[in-house]
């Protein structure tokens, strides 16, 4: 089995920073990408940032989030980072870890997520 566990998210004001944690644990073979997603009440689950893996890592941001958030990934640990800065009360959502991996012993590449963290950001 697979397992993600996030960690980091909070209560934080508007303009404040906070650094979110996945990490991925199990029969792994080898991970393609890691990604942050959010949802917020009332809305569709969006991509936040994803990165991929090998010598030349691929980034991705979704736009509201370009020059504020930062993914970064520790491939030795399978951990996936996301560190958040100048919050705004419009990225108050909760936030799911997801990663495209292939597991010992099994064919092919799935996707699996975590349970999620809240992400409270006040005016």
């Amino acid at each position: 089995q697979v397992q993600l566990v996030e960690s980091g998210g909070g209560l934080v004001q508007a303009g404040g920073s906070l650094r979110l944690s996945c990490a991925a644990s199990g029969n792994i073979d080898s991970i393609r990408s890691m990604a942050w997603y959010r949802q917020a009440p009332g809305k569709q689950r969006e991509l936040v940032a994803s990165i991929t893996s090998g010598g030349s890592s691929n980034y991705a941001y979704a736009d509201s989030v370009k020059g504020r958030f930062t993914i970064s990934r520790d491939n030795v640990k399978n951990t996936v980072y996301l560190q958040m800065n100048s919050l705004k009360p419009e990225d108050t959502a909760v936030y799911y870890c997801n990663t495209n991996l292939k597991r010992i012993g099994f064919g092919g590449w799935f996707d699996y997520w975590g349970r999620g963290t809240q992400v409270t950001v006040s005016s």
